[in-house]
């Protein structure tokens, strides 16, 4: 499957909740017709609402390949019928419920629908598809594929293949996820949290120990990471960050400061940090800086600042180019 030959071939979003939505926006935006499906027609209409007001945002930062939202917004067809959705369909992205029992079912019911060729990939951040694929019709074309919130502005997606998945069906997906403008990982092999929220439970671990052991408070840890780690991490990860961070690279970098990481790494860690006075004092803390009814606003400005953000790194990108070999 290459991207030439697939960008005119319809793709089926099934969920049409927030997820459900950004993908629809995703594929659209990348020129495939879009069939998006839930159980009913109002929650489709308030999905397509959702979905205009997003494309005019993403508009105005210029990042919507050229095209103008009305365009982008008509290959997005809804539907309540899942089996029209799913006929013909090249790829089926599932957005549905996490549970394991409504996966199991809806995937069971997908396989039987769809064609045999037509891959089925799931959202799911909660379990490995081994969970919930088991039993689907021609299971060898089932995995997932993790987007991270939202995915029209974050491209990372995570292709996590069951024991069965036939690994032509993971490139076919990758290709794919290619030609829609992502930037997808293969995972090797399956585990709970895959590759991004193993990293950031990791983080999110030592922040509540930090808070937990009163050496700063949740809005400097905060800070430390939207000013201090964030910035490099915008365009670079971990590995290179500690390469360029040592004048002969990696080792020297582990030679360095790896008894430092050692020590910090060695202190036990607190049951507590994740139910008791850490979580507490977070939560007392967020509740000082964001009212609860203004979660949803505070997402509008977190998207717009994450379009200002992209925007600005694909320019960066255009004028510090790193020269090719």
């Amino acid at each position: 499957m290459t991207g030439a030959a697939t960008e005119r071939l319809p793709v089926a979003v099934v969920g049409a909740g927030l997820i459900g939505i950004a993908w629809a926006i995703c594929f659209a935006r990348a020129g495939y017709p879009v069939r998006l499906n839930d159980r009913s027609d109002e929650i489709l209409a308030a999905a397509r609402e959702v979905i205009a007001a997003a494309l005019s945002d993403l508009a105005e930062f210029d990042l919507l390949a050229g095209h103008a939202p009305a365009e982008v917004l008509a290959r997005v067809r809804p539907s309540t019928d899942l089996a029209r959705c799913l006929d013909g369909a090249v790829h089926v992205q599932e957005c549905a419920p996490e549970t394991i029992p409504d996966k199991s079912a809806l995937f069971a019911r997908m396989g039987e629908m769809a064609g045999p060729e037509t891959v089925l990939a799931s959202s799911t951040s909660a379990f490995v598809p081994s969970l919930f694929t088991g039993a689907v019709r021609h299971r060898e074309r089932c995995l997932v594929a993790h987007p991270i919130n939202p995915p029209y502005l974050v491209p990372l997606v995570q292709l996590v293949p069951a024991p069965w998945t036939d690994p032509a069906i993971v490139a076919r997906t990758e290709r794919l996820m290619v030609a829609a403008g992502q930037s997808p990982i293969v995972l090797q092999r399956e585990t709970d949290g895959f590759v991004v929220n193993r990293l950031q439970g990791a983080l999110i671990h030592e922040a509540l120990r930090i808070v937990d052991e009163g050496v700063a408070d949740p809005g400097a840890i905060d800070i430390a990471i939207a000013r201090g780690l964030g910035l490099r991490w915008a365009f670079m990860g971990p590995f290179e960050t500690m390469e360029l961070n040592a004048p002969a690279g990696i080792r020297d970098y582990v030679e360095r400061y790896g008894g430092l990481y050692r020590r910090i790494i060695g202190v036990e860690h607190a049951e507590a940090m994740w139910t008791g006075r850490a979580l507490d004092r977070v939560e007392a803390d967020r509740m000082t800086r964001l009212d609860r009814d203004r979660i949803g606003e505070r997402q509008r400005w977190r998207d717009r600042r994450l379009m200002d953000l992209v925007a600005s790194l694909k320019a960066a990108e255009q004028r510090t180019r790193w020269p090719a070999a």
